[in-house]
């Protein structure tokens, strides 16, 4: 009965602004988690666009995937390859250790 007041289109029409509410909250994480990992900008910079992202959230991420966006890839590469070589450089010690003891 609570059904038959909603049609199928505004279904639809919600269902797609949700999945745009969801990217978008996934947009913003992300260019939040590349601003920290960015080692080229320094404290300020990073303050103040953290600042602009939340004072005018659609406008400072588009900003700042224009200005910045490119390079958004390079870094979370630099950051993988630094994770793998950390979990290697694990391996390698626990492997050294276990090698070592009698």
């Amino acid at each position: 009965m609570i059904a038959s007041n909603y049609p199928l289109l505004d279904v639809f029409v919600s269902t797609l602004y949700f999945v745009v509410l969801i990217g978008w909250i996934i947009l913003v994480f992300h260019v939040f988690q590349d601003i920290m990992r960015s080692h080229d900008l320094d404290g300020v910079a990073k303050a103040l666009w953290v600042l602009f992202i939340l004072v005018l959230p659609l406008i400072g991420c588009l900003l700042y995937l224009v200005v910045r966006g490119g390079s958004m890839h390079t870094r979370q590469l630099h950051a993988a390859k630094i994770q793998r070589e950390t979990f290697e450089d694990y391996i390698r010690e626990v492997v050294a250790t276990k090698h070592d003891t009698p």
